[in-house]
């Protein structure tokens, strides 16, 4: 069976602080009370004519309020498509997974420039020690995050199969 083919496409950013803690965002779909709740990554879809670079520049301003330089977005090292659930639609996303280092511990990210639905998804977010997501039963996206983390943070390049998120893998 063929992967299905992407309708999306995605840059996710694994956000270090000075420590090397993970910023993760505590989700929901606001249209689907249903589904839960879930830890993900910052990040979201790219917009026509963007780099990944600019797609993760711009979403963590979104997302965190923090104006990121573009020379401090490593290079895509984890690439993955995924199928999940959003408002309703199924989508299947191509995602293409950066790394950004900040200089300060824990910052506490800013909601002042998140879109309506951001605002509405967006419960709260943690710093996470990497060996603390590995450790966790909690949901993620990506769902394997708690396994890939380790290895894309020493450096790995990823290329993560299909993933049906809300079959669990």
């Amino acid at each position: 069976m063929s992967e299905p083919v992407p309708d999306r496409a995605a840059v996710r950013v694994v956000l270090r602080d000075a420590r090397g803690d993970v910023l993760l965002l505590h989700t929901r779909d606001p249209h689907d009370p249903s589904a839960g709740t879930w830890w993900e990554l910052p990040g979201g879809g790219v917009e026509p004519g963007e780099t990944a670079t600019a797609t993760a520049v711009r979403e963590l301003a979104e997302e965190t309020g923090w104006d990121v330089d573009p020379g401090e977005v490593s290079p895509p090292r984890w690439t993955r498509t995924v199928a999940y659930r959003r408002r309703g639609l199924r989508v299947v996303q191509a995602e293409l997974v950066v790394e950004v280092r900040l200089g300060a511990t824990a910052p506490e990210p800013s909601q002042a420039r998140r879109t309506p639905h951001e605002r509405a998804a967006i419960l709260g977010h943690r710093w996470w020690a990497p060996g603390d997501v590995a450790a966790s039963p909690l949901r993620f996206f990506p769902g394997r995050l708690p396994s890939l983390l380790a290895p894309f943070l020493a450096g790995d390049t990823l290329v993560e199969g299909f993933e049906d998120w809300e079959a669990g893998g």
